[in-house]
Formats: structure tokens, sequence, C-alpha cells
């Protein structure tokens, strides 16, 4: 089977026929890997893995969660009187 690529946007892109897809098991928005070996492409489907929120937070921050202690906000901002038909 021969493909063309094309542009797309300001990269080049690949269209991957529906019954290959099928074919290997992806669909649509499903996450792959591509590897270059030698002078040819894979394209494989990606292992995913969820992060916990404690593995998110660490590397958002660059450190263990643990370490940061705890972070206490600003005091209550007053705002003034109500104005209009607000609830509380």
């Amino acid at each position: 089977m021969y493909a063309t690529i094309q542009k797309w946007g300001n990269s080049q892109g690949l269209r991957i026929p529906k019954a290959v897809l099928e074919s290997v098991g992806l669909r649509e928005n499903d996450r792959v890997e591509i590897l270059q070996v030698g002078n040819s492409l894979q394209i494989r489907a990606a292992a995913v893995r969820h992060r916990t929120l404690e593995e998110r937070l660490t590397s958002f921050y660059g450190r263990d969660v643990r370490e940061l202690g705890r972070v206490d906000g600003e005091p209550e901002v007053d705002w003034g009187k109500s104005e209009g038909a607000e609830e509380w």
C-alpha cells in the first residue's frame, strides 16, 4: 500500500486508511509512538499509563510533594458591599 506525505498546517501529515487502523486495533484519537528504525518509520500504539495525582504533582513541582509542606493561602478578600441581587 502506498500513501503520500502532505502538508498539514506547519507540519507534514500521512493519512492511514481506516482498514489498516482497524487491523492493528487503532482508532481516531488513539496515542501512538513513532520510532525511527534505520531509514524507516515504525508506528505503534503508545503504552498509556495513567499517573496518580501524587506523581503528577511531583512532576509539576520537580520534587516529592511531601517535601512541599502546607501552602497557606491569602486571607479572605473583602470586595465591598453587595450590589444587585446576589444571594449568599
